[in-house]
């Protein structure tokens, strides 16, 4: 027990070929030792477990091999490269920043650049999680990180590269690494597999790759985890059960239902799953991510995108040909759908159910709308019931022109009859109409008679005064009717003296409906109102609300630009 180590220790990387996943950085880092081309400072980038401090220990080791092979490979028989392999090698300085991040840390490493390596020729600095120093450190770190000794490299690793000031980056030559793929991660478990005489399938491996989510360490810590519960035979079965994953098979099925209309058998097959311990909105999101690979599927061109083993490629491809990729994007709109409710859902079971019942009528929608449509014209015939109206006047109107011989040609009509039906659906009741216009010219054609009926000052008054029940949703109208009244000036003509241009015109746009009103009620035609703009000390008014924001507005002009801005309304 004692002598056991992980497989992330135990298969650590140790040269450049033997990193998983990286082959570009890997190449430009032999290049810059091949070549000597060796920059002061390096900042190492990207995800967890793909390498970073890794590689920075290789490059170290490397740079202080004394007899290289090929030029960029350590030959791990020097006094350097033996010093480091035992871990007592005084060139290789490491620093946590996430536990030493204060500016005393920095500036004992300050003090340790002054220090020449005593065996090889650079003293490397390797800063993991370097994001985690404070402010006062990073600035602390600027001058040497700037301007080291010929003999010392500055390596910094970082998974959060947006946190390390730019000032920071300016100095440093950045390598971003990225995520492992898929295949990388199970063509590297199964070389390891084979090392350690263990069976493993691909369907095994591929979920533990998904799983890692681009991370080698993740993936050896899982398998060590897998080791330790199948022993020397893992399987996928035992794989999903030991990882708490979904099984795929319930997400085929669950696609086959749908195809099939299969309601009580997508309901069975959830209701197994939640009883499995898997939460529904993890489901949801599975299924959702399920359509997707299944679409991708669809062609060939794109089937590399699909990040799985072979076999299980292979299902969806077959699978792929059974769906439409209108039915696929539509099962999608619906998953999607339920993921946002799901969250705010009182009933969560129930959301899911009906996206399921949704997914498989599908297909089934299609069909029930078009048969009811058909049927419906039909029970249009209670239609004529409203066309009866129209339909006694044509009918009245043909026998009494024609003579008794014509009523063979009365017959001819009776096809026509069902024609008549159809008009109503297409003109909606426009068939009446026709008959009352030819009797609207005829009631108005006797002339109206002109009313001239006199009138007083106080009738007037008594008048204007009444117009403003009539308008009271208008209330600025109804302040003018109640501030500003006419005054009779000769037997028909009256004068209304407005106090400024703006109440003028809003009574002059109302005036028209006003003075009908008021000839309505005077039973005189020829009634006549002049709007006069009166002359007057305004000081001595009582403004209303629009000539309080006027006067305003004239002593501050930059009023009127607020009230658009802000779009006020004057109350």
């Amino acid at each position: 027990m004692s002598d056991y180590i992980v497989s992330a220790r135990k298969y650590r990387p140790q040269t450049f070929e033997t990193v998983v996943g990286q082959g570009t950085l890997t190449q430009t880092l032999q290049n810059s030792i091949r070549q000597g081309h060796l920059a002061h400072a390096y900042l190492f980038c990207g995800p967890r477990g793909v390498g970073k401090t890794t590689c920075a220990r290789i490059f170290a080791k490397t740079i202080n091999c004394l007899n290289p092979q090929n030029g960029f490979d350590a030959c791990n028989e020097c006094e350097s490269c033996r010093a480091f392999n035992e871990q007592r090698s005084f060139n290789i300085h490491e620093l946590d920043a996430a536990s030493n991040n204060s500016v005393e840390d920095i500036k004992s490493i300050i003090d340790q650049v002054r220090i020449p390596p005593q065996i090889g020729k650079y003293s490397v600095y390797i800063i993991d999680e370097v994001h985690m120093l404070s402010t006062a450190a990073f600035n602390a770190l600027l001058k040497t990180l700037e301007e080291p000794p010929s003999y010392a490299i500055f390596i910094l690793a970082t998974t959060e590269k947006h946190k390390v000031l730019p000032t920071i980056l300016s100095r440093c030559q950045v390598y971003d690494f990225n995520r492992i793929t898929v295949p990388d991660i199970i063509a590297h478990l199964q070389k390891l597999a084979a090392n350690e005489g263990i069976t493993v399938s691909e369907e095994a491996l591929n979920v533990v790759a998904q799983k890692a989510d681009g991370g080698m360490r993740d993936a050896l810590s899982i398998f060590d985890q897998l080791v330790a519960f199948c022993g020397t035979t893992i399987t996928y079965e035992r794989t999903i059960e030991v990882l708490n994953v979904l099984n795929v098979d319930y997400y085929f099925s669950l696609v086959d239902s749908a195809l099939t209309h299969d309601v009580t058998r997508a309901l069975l097959l959830l209701n197994e799953v939640l009883n499995h311990g898997f939460d529904a909105g993890h489901f949801v999101t599975g299924f959702a991510q399920h359509l997707r690979d299944v679409l991708v599927s669809k062609d060939p061109q794109t089937l590399p995108l699909l990040e799985t083993s072979d076999a299980i490629r292979a299902r969806y491809a077959a699978q792929a040909q059974h769906c439409a990729p209108m039915w696929i994007f539509q099962a999608l709109d619906i998953l999607n759908t339920c993921d946002i409710n799901y969250r705010t859902a009182r009933n969560k079971r129930l959301t899911v159910e009906l996206a399921l019942v949704k997914l498989c009528q599908l297909g089934v929608p299609q069909n029930i709308p078009q048969a009811a449509p058909q049927q419906a014209p039909q029970p249009a015939a209670p239609t004529p019931k409203q066309a009866p109206q129209p339909a006694p006047q044509p009918m009245a109107e043909k026998p009494a022109t024609p003579a008794t011989p014509a009523a063979p040609a009365a017959q001819p009509a009776a096809p026509s009859a069902p024609s008549m039906p159809k008009m109503p659906k297409i003109s909606l009741g426009l068939g009446p109409k026709p008959a009352p216009k030819p009797d609207a010219p005829e009631t108005p054609q006797p002339p109206k008679e002109e009313q001239n009926s006199p009138f007083t000052a106080d009738q007037l008054r008594d008048a204007w005064v009444g117009l403003a029940t009539t308008h009271t949703e208008e209330l600025r109208l109804k302040q003018l009717i109640e501030n500003y009244s006419p005054v009779l000036v000769d037997e028909t003509t009256a004068e209304i003296q407005m106090p400024n241009p703006w109440q003028m015109n809003q009574m002059r746009a109302a005036m028209p409906a006003l003075l009908a009103q008021l000839r309505s009620k005077l039973h005189n035609d020829q009634l006549t109102i002049r709007l006069v703009l009166a002359e007057y000390d305004r000081e001595q008014l009582a403004y209303t609300a629009e000539e309080k924001y006027a006067l305003m507005q004239e002593s501050n002009p930059a009023l009127a630009v607020l009230k658009e801005k802000l779009d006020l309304q004057i109350d």
